[in-house]
């Protein structure tokens, strides 16, 4: 018998109890421990039925992603899950935590189920590219019915108790101890003479099921799955449960299962679960570094970006002193943090006795002084180096010893600001993405005498307030904006050769991206991306650099806020300006430059390669730790889709080598100013290897 899984009979009910820490995982040893032991079970004339139950803090969580990249090891999960089911005599499962993807579909073999009223369940291949490949696309529908089964499986987001119990999914809700509970209710069986229920046996409810369904349905998940590969995969999968035998769908379910694991959309997407948990990892601030404490938290600037900030912090009950330097943008920045709690009341989220509570949290000041107990104080004023000078000095005469400073500056040097302080090795960067209470990047900036536990601490933090903490070096835009400008940059030259903005968005969009380069640049502001150019002191000697973004901006079409940047808005709608073009082309003409015939897929492919090799450079620098961490920082703070996985991903399923010939056909046509292949690409591209496989 496997350690992992344990064998016991009480009162002629078998237990069989995995316990694999952390999340009981169905690993080949869970999986040969389980098999093994509903072989015991069956033979077991002392046992009548059996509770399936785990040890721990969970149900068995999920499969083990580690083992998708090799070959199958008996015993498979699909094979195990249909011994469970044959098994003749009564199995329950016992569930608590969540019980998701391998996992449902273990519960969904057993014969019952019952859990606790705290339990989730799901099926959320799909978050990894991939359809629940062990009978979860056939037992679910059997039990909840298609249209529900579906948007389970298309979202991946769990189900609660009760609402699995409303659906079909569980049988019984246990209150108090659930060993004892799932014993009782084994017992209960028994003395009902309840049989074994397989649910291969039974039919799908076909209620409701016409012709026009599954295309309505298609139609209805469009937006939501725009581009992912695995959704259409899950919608054949149901629509062959309706139609077919349990045994035919089930061939269906298993030949999807494995084009979609094959794919380079379920490859990436598995490659940022790994990396997202991977980034939290810092090789000289070990796991055991002390932490300081963080009990109340000051803001710095009441604006837009500093209330999104505050209320991180409001959301897990932490108070802010909120400082504006007028009272008037005190009450302004006040007024719009509760509009926001409004707009929460409005939709459900929250009532309005959480409202107050929340906005009683903040202590509003327009006194320094007022900050002096902080022990956590974060800077989100003007980008601008000499007001952050000026505020940092200010705070290193206030804050308490061993208060923790942080710049949210978006470029700017964070070691000449650490260095107005005389606590250097307290100041910190922490960049927060806009809207600030939304997006879960965090760029945590270590400046050069950054000290350890203030990087853990951050760390930390950033995973308490939920957000994806980063941790990058200090240089110009840190890595999100420093790729970024590249790829916006190569979006800006192509106006100038005569492709349209909304052209360039809809080749973007088309491949993935949230939005289109043109429509984040007036979203952000095209001030903003002139004032951060206007920053880089190594800003390159190009007069077409940003050309269309800088003379709009003395033009003050600024984008969204003043309703005119590259597109014109009626409302929040874009539309298509024909001047914008008549500026590029008059633009153009006084820089020499020509119209040329550009494709859709060079678009793409010059924005991508400006940004790979950019993180190249970035990687070289040791900006970033690891190639994966950039990837996260793309991913969760640009819009760039999942299914891609991120830059430095998409370059490595690419061909590093195809990458650096590309950027060498552009080097030949624009020079090497912007072109010239970073060294850490052209050595990997020549050695045939990856981004994935360097380590600094």
């Amino acid at each position: 018998m496997s350690k992992v899984v344990n064998y016991e009979v009480e009162n002629n009910i078998a237990v069989i109890t995995i316990d694999s820490p952390p999340v009981n995982a169905m690993g080949y040893l869970v999986r040969q421990g389980t098999w093994d032991a509903i072989e015991q079970f069956e033979k077991d004339t002392a046992a009548t039925a059996a509770v399936l139950i785990c040890a721990g803090r969970t149900f068995i969580a999920g499969a083990d992603i580690s083992e998708f990249n090799a070959p199958p090891k008996d015993p498979w999960l699909p094979d195990l899950v249909q011994r469970i089911e044959d098994c003749p005599k009564v199995i329950v499962a016992a569930i608590h935590g969540t019980a998701l993807g391998g996992g449902l579909e273990t519960a969904m073999a057993c014969h019952y189920r019952c859990a606790v009223a705290s339990a989730k369940v799901g099926l959320p291949e799909v978050t990894l590219g991939l359809l629940s490949g062990a009978s979860g696309t056939q037992r679910l529908p059997r039990l909840t019915g298609v249209k529900k089964a579906l948007d389970m499986m298309i979202s991946g987001k769990p189900i609660s108790a009760a609402e699995a119990k409303e659906s079909g999914v569980i049988d019984e809700i246990i209150e108090g101890d659930l060993r004892e509970g799932a014993l009782a209710y084994a017992a209960s069986l028994l003395k009902e003479n309840s049989s074994v229920r397989q649910l291969s046996k039974m039919d799908v409810d076909k209620e409701g099921i016409n012709d026009e369904f599954f295309n309505d349905y298609r139609q209805q998940m469009q937006k939501q799955t725009r581009g992912f590969f695995a959704p259409e995969q899950i919608v054949k999968c149901a629509e062959a449960a309706v139609s077919k035998s349990y045994e035919d769908a089930l061939k269906v379910e298993r030949d999807l299962f494995t084009e979609c694991r094959e794919s380079t959309h379920s490859q990436a997407q598995r490659h940022l679960f790994f990396a997202e948990r991977e980034v939290a990892k810092i090789t000289d601030v070990p796991k055991d570094t002390p932490k300081r404490d963080i009990n109340s938290v000051a803001v710095i600037g009441a604006g837009t970006m500093g209330g999104g900030i505050t209320m991180n912090f409001l959301a897990i009950g932490l108070p802010v002193t909120l400082l504006e330097v007028s009272q008037e943008g005190l009450e302004r920045g006040l007024a719009i943090i509760r509009k926001n709690y409004e707009g929460m009341v409005k939709k459900g989220r929250m009532n309005e006795d959480q409202l107050e509570e929340t906005m009683a949290l903040i202590k509003p000041t327009t006194s320094y002084a007022d900050l002096s107990e902080a022990d956590l104080v974060i800077e989100a004023v003007f980008e601008n180096m000499a007001v952050k000078k000026e505020v940092f000095a200010e705070l290193d005469k206030v804050c308490k010893q061993g208060a923790i400073l942080a710049s949210n500056t978006s470029s700017l040097d964070l070691n000449e600001i650490a260095e107005v302080t005389a606590r250097p090795e307290d100041v910190i960067g922490l960049h927060f993405f806009a809207p600030a209470n939304v997006m879960r990047l965090l760029e945590i900036v270590r400046g050069a005498k950054t000290a350890r536990d203030v990087i853990a601490t951050t760390m930390a933090m950033a995973k308490a307030i939920r957000k994806i903490g980063v941790l990058v070096g200090v240089c110009f835009g840190f890595v999100g904006n420093r790729m970024f400008f590249p790829y916006v940059r190569e979006a800006q030259l192509m106006l100038l050769e005569g492709v349209s903005a909304e052209r360039i968005d809809k080749v973007a969009f088309d491949w993935g991206m949230a939005m289109g380069p043109n429509s984040v640049v007036d979203l952000s502001g095209l001030d903003v991306f002139n004032k951060l150019n206007s920053e880089w002191a190594d800003r390159p000697d190009d007069p077409a650099y940003y050309r269309v973004c800088s003379v709009l901006c003395e033009m003050e079409r600024y984008g969204q806020k003043t309703g005119r940047g590259m597109y014109i808005y009626e409302g929040r709608k874009a539309v298509a300006d024909e001047e914008v073009s008549e500026i590029a082309a008059r633009e153009a003409k006084a820089l020499g430059i020509e119209a040329r015939e550009v494709s859709d897929e060079e678009i793409m492919e010059r924005m991508m390669c400006a940004m790979i090799n950019e993180g190249a450079l970035v990687l070289e620098e040791g900006i970033a730790q690891r190639s994966s961490d950039i990837d996260v920082v793309f991913a969760n703070g640009y819009g760039m889709p999942r299914f891609r996985g991120g830059p430095m991903i998409y370059a490595d399923t690419l061909g590093l080598d195809n990458v650096y010939q590309a950027i060498n056909k552009y080097r030949e046509r624009y020079g090497d100013l912007y072109w010239t292949p970073a060294p850490l690409l052209e050595q990997l591209a020549k050695e045939g290897k990856t981004f994935s496989e360097w380590k600094k």
